[in-house]
């Protein structure tokens, strides 16, 4: 009965777990109104005319939803031993607790609890407990538990995951590229405005901001051979920075091929291959 009610539990609290279930879709559901409410509920408290008139509302609300996330990690916590992976009853509970899903949930409700221990008086005090006030912000971590809830998140991360080594890559030529534009035009320009381009690191501000095309105009060059240097840079900029678009973007066009392609044996779950499937036909 026991193992019966945890098995249940983690098909219903994990949703990395595909279930078609009529639970599994309100429980989801359920869980990703809740976070989105608490999100709007966050951004809705920094509205002065909002939150005076409504603060116990939100100060309920607030309650109320911490306690149905805690009673959620407790319960994921408790369940996660049903998969392999943590099939320990003390160091594999340990294992999922160090998980980032996990840390995500807990980080999400910690700051509830800190701020619950810290005394009434003490919460109005200034600069000693800002620490405490800038914790209540985490709570805006809830919003990243969506991703458990989505199941396109599995798809984004499997982009980034096969595209990794490519992204690095073209991460390290646009840090070259960002380097080498800033001793350049530094050279060029640092007689002409040295409280500008006053060095090759404050140059590098230039740089990111020529590169990524946004252009502030509170750095620009004045010299012939420092405007000559930017264009070039531009140049090779936009075909640069062009690079990490075209890497998502293929990586995301093979990985929906595969999600199409891909067709699972109704006995055994596993999928079959194309040519498995024309053969068995």
């Amino acid at each position: 009965m026991l193992h019966a009610t945890k098995k249940k539990v983690h098909s219903l609290l994990h949703p990395e777990i595909v279930g078609d279930s009529h639970w599994d879709r309100i429980i989801n559901i359920f869980i990703i109104v809740l976070i989105i409410l608490n999100v709007a509920a966050i951004m809705l408290e920094t509205v002065p005319s909002i939150y005076q008139p409504f603060h116990r509302f939100f100060h309920d609300f607030d309650v109320i939803s911490v306690i149905i996330f805690t009673i959620e990690y407790i319960l994921r916590v408790w369940s996660c031993n049903h998969d392999p992976r943590y099939n320990h009853s003390i160091y594999g509970r340990l294992r999922y607790m160090l998980t980032p899903a996990a840390l995500i949930d807990l980080i999400a409700i910690l700051p509830f609890y800190i701020f619950l221990f810290v005394p009434v008086g003490a919460r109005s005090i200034g600069s000693d407990f800002r620490l405490i006030r800038i914790l209540r912000l985490l709570r805006f971590f809830r919003l990243f538990r969506l991703t458990a809830y989505t199941k396109s998140t599995k798809l984004v991360m499997n982009v980034f995951r096969t595209r990794f080594h490519d992204l690095v890559l073209a991460f390290i030529l646009t840090s070259f590229l960002i380097i080498i534009a800033s001793c350049m035009v530094y050279f060029a320009e640092h007689e002409a405005q040295p409280d500008k381009f006053s060095s090759i690191p404050a140059t590098l501000y230039w740089g990111v901001i020529t590169l990524t095309t946004v252009g502030y105009g509170d750095m620009y060059p004045l010299t012939i051979l420092g405007k000559i240097f930017t264009v070039m840079i531009l140049l090779a900029g936009v075909a640069l920075l062009a690079l990490p678009a075209g890497i998502i973007t293929s990586g995301f066009i093979e990985e929906t091929r595969k999600t199409r392609k891909q067709k699972v044996c109704p006995h055994c779950g596993k999928p079959l291959n194309d040519h498995e499937d024309h053969t068995n036909k």
